[in-house]
């Protein structure tokens, strides 16, 4: 059979009867097609157009679920008529069919329709979903306009409505050492501690005396302190894993889970403030726990098999390097996968530098260093100046003739003594830093000299930075929103 915007309810009930209870528990404003007079006039003369106008429902998306509904229930595929044909937009693929379905009943989720109808809808039209389609969905949500603050307040409750299709998948399986692995690690880690604070809670609720309640409470806080060691599992998924996502196009998704780690943040900064106040915040304290393991499900149900099928094993590399930089929580990876740890290195476009953690053209490292608001001065370990920065605005005079020349021949005789002791003291290893600061016009100068040293603890020189600190030491409270005026 072909559908279309012109096709009647008349002719669709009688092909397909199952249709009508469908319709009637899609929206209450088709509860009318329970009554037969309504079918046998309306009915034989409504088209779909007409029917998806009253519905308040996009008509390629409800021919959409009816597609899938009888596809679900017949196992026929229907033909979409043309857009030509049907004045309408171009005919959607299946897949796209499926993704206008589950958009639909997103969007009735967010303005408020019943969860069970949704579940119902859900069950009879898609029956079984994959991570990847939850992370495209909010993908084209976010692109169609929905704001991601709303995706956030109801990303719960799409885990819900979805969650009975993802508990049928299989756990990600990956070698020890894989960031998956340590991920899943880290979450039976989080889990434990979870455990414990809430065996906690219910003892303290039972506690019949004060000491008691105070050595209880004493622990609680210590529990707390190590369940915070999270951030280190939320700031490398930010920073490590998220960042390869984005090459993939997949950016919607990783900003709602962000958003929902600050959340999280600063749910436990609040327990912790309290707890150091002596306070018991139960209440606080449960939905910090429910938002911490409601995180572990959405990982490992949606983000982790979702990343497994979209990355390839280089990107997993790449996603590798760098976490010892950041940190674990709790665990350290195992060494199995990972060998190559260190991955192949990204071939870099012709004339840049390869750096440790990036590449640069040589153009593009010289304007950082001179637009950074500081001085910097480097002096090689046979005590030649070898560059200087030259900012708009430097505190101390420079010119290109100073490159070469020995550091202590640019320093009146009056400093040499101190030059030379900072020099002797870097190169023999006694001394790392030295820092002083000084009035100079009214303003307030911070100067600190920092030994540079390779890989093998060997001096490499001297790098000198001047900083004008006056307006910094200036500061007071905090500005945590822009202020351009």
């Amino acid at each position: 059979m072909e559908i279309s915007g012109k096709t009647k309810l008349h002719e669709l009930f009688q092909e397909y009867p199952f249709l009508l209870e469908f319709l009637v528990n899609r929206t209450p404003k088709f509860k009318m097609l329970n009554s037969a007079v309504m079918r046998n006039t309306v009915g034989k003369v409504a088209p779909l157009s007409h029917v998806a106008e009253k519905g308040g429902i996009p008509l390629d998306q409800l021919i959409s679920e009816i597609v899938a509904t009888v596809k679900a229930r017949t196992g026929e595929d229907l033909v979409v008529a043309s857009a030509e044909q049907q004045g309408a937009a171009p005919a959607l693929s299946a897949e796209q069919a499926r993704q206008e379905t589950l958009k639909g009943i997103i969007r009735d989720l967010h303005d408020g329709a019943d969860m069970a109808s949704l579940k119902r809808r859900f069950h009879e039209l898609i029956k079984d979903i994959e991570p990847t389609e939850i992370a495209r969905l909010e993908q084209r949500l976010i692109a169609e306009g929905m704001p991601e603050s709303e995706i956030k307040r109801l990303c719960d409750v799409h885990v819900q409505l979805f969650k009975d299709s993802l508990e049928k998948k299989e756990a990600p399986k990956v070698p020890a050492g894989h960031p998956v692995h340590t991920y899943m690690e880290e979450n039976r880690a989080a889990e434990a501690i979870t455990g414990e604070i809430s065996d906690l809670l219910v003892r303290l609720d039972a506690s019949p005396g004060q000491a008691a309640d105070s050595q209880l409470q004493q622990d609680l806080t210590t529990l707390v302190g190590s369940l915070a060691e999270i951030n280190f599992h939320y700031l490398r998924k930010e920073n490590q894993l998220f960042p390869v996502l984005e090459q993939h196009e997949i950016s919607g998704p990783t900003e709602v889970m962000w958003a929902i780690h600050d959340d999280i943040r600063q749910a436990m900064k609040q327990v912790r403030a309290r707890l150091a106040d002596r306070e018991l915040p139960r209440d606080a304290l449960k939905e910090l726990l429910q938002s911490v393991n409601d995180m572990v499900y959405k990982e490992e149900q949606i983000l982790f098999p979702m990343a497994l099928e979209i990355l390839t094993e280089e990107d997993w590399h790449k996603v590798r390097r760098g976490e010892e930089e950041i940190g674990y929580a709790w665990v350290t990876p195992e060494a199995e996968w990972g060998t190559e740890e260190a991955g192949p290195a990204a071939a870099n476009s012709a004339g840049e530098i390869n750096l440790d953690t990036g590449r640069l053209t040589p153009e593009v490292l010289n304007l950082m260093l001179t637009h950074l608001p500081i001085d910097i001065s480097f002096v090689n370990e046979r005590d030649e100046v070898a560059y200087y920065s030259q900012g708009k605005e430097r505190i101390f005079p420079r010119s290109p003739g100073v490159i070469g020349r020995k550091v202590q021949n640019c320093h009146p005789t009056k400093s040499l003594d101190m030059v030379q002791k900072i020099l002797d003291e870097f190169r023999a290893g006694s001394k790392e830093t030295a820092e002083f600061w000084i009035q100079m016009g009214g303003r307030f100068i911070h100067i600190r000299y920092f030994a540079v040293r390779d890989a093998q603890g060997s001096y490499k020189g001297c790098l000198e930075v001047s900083q004008d600190a006056t307006d910094i030491r200036a500061l007071e409270g905090e500005r945590r929103l822009l202020d351009w005026a």
